[in-house]
C-alpha cells in the first residue's frame, strides 16, 4: 500500500474503489461533471489544494481531460499534479458494452499502468518502497525545446507527439502543454534529447 500526501481525484466511485487497492490516501470523486455545479464540494477541493495538495488522475477520454481542464483553471498550478493513465482499447468487467470511445478508465487499468501513472505524476509518498517523489528538476524542458525537436510548431508536430505519447504510454488527446509538464516530470533532459537520437 502506497502512501500519498495529496488528496487524490478520480471521476467516480469505481475508481475510488480500483484506487483504495492499491495507495492510502483521502479519495475524491467528481462525480463526473456533477463537480461543474457542485461548489461546495470545489470549496473542499480548494481548502484541500491549499493544505495538502491534489493528485487528479481521470479517464484518458474527452470527458476525463474535460473534468481535468476544469480543475485546473480553478487551482493554482502550484497545488495540483496530473497523472495520466494510457489509452488502453477495451471495456471494464462489470460493463456491458465499452464506454463511447472504447477506452478503459481508471477503474479498468492494471495495477502497473496505475504505479506507473502515479510515478510520472511525482506523487508525493510519505512511506513507500515502491515509488517514491521526483527529484527531477521540473520545467527543465522548455516549448523552444519541443519546437526544436518536432514537437510543436511544424507540419508533422502532431505525428510526432502522438508517437511520443505512444513511447511514455500516455493518453493521445494529452495537449502538448500538458506533455511538457509531463515530460518535467518523468525525464531528464538527457532522457528527453536520447530519445530524439534513436
Amino acid at each position: 500500500m502506497i502512501k500519498i500526501k495529496e488528496a487524490v481525484i478520480v471521476e467516480g466511485k469505481y475508481d475510488k474503489i480500483r484506487l483504495s487497492s492499491l495507495i492510502d490516501a483521502l479519495i475524491i470523486t467528481t462525480d463526473g461533471f456533477g463537480i461543474f455545479k457542485d461548489k461546495e464540494k470545489m470549496n473542499l477541493l480548494r481548502r484541500l489544494a491549499e493544505t495538502r495538495g491534489l493528485l487528479v488522475i481521470t479517464d484518458s477520454d474527452s470527458a476525463g481531460f474535460v473534468i481535468r481542464n476544469h480543475l485546473r483553471s480553478c487551482i493554482p498550478p502550484e497545488r495540483i499534479r496530473h497523472a495520466y493513465i494510457p489509452d488502453v482499447f477495451g471495456k471494464e468487467r462489470r460493463k456491458a458494452f465499452p464506454s463511447k470511445e472504447g477506452k478503459l478508465g481508471v477503474e479498468g487499468m492494471s495495477t502497473e499502468a496505475l504505479l506507473a501513472a502515479l510515478q510520472r505524476a511525482g506523487v508525493t509518498c510519505e512511506e513507500s518502497p515502491t515509488i517514491q517523489p521526483s527529484d527531477k528538476e521540473r520545467q527543465t524542458i522548455t516549448q523552444a525545446d519541443f519546437y526544436r525537436c518536432g514537437l510543436s510548431g511544424g507540419e508533422n508536430s502532431a505525428t510526432e507527439r502522438a508517437r511520443l505519447l505512444r513511447h511514455l504510454g500516455l493518453p493521445e488527446k494529452m495537449t502538448a502543454k500538458a506533455l511538457l509538464g509531463v515530460i518535467n516530470d518523468c525525464m531528464t533532459p538527457e532522457e528527453f534529447y536520447d530519445y530524439f537520437r534513436k
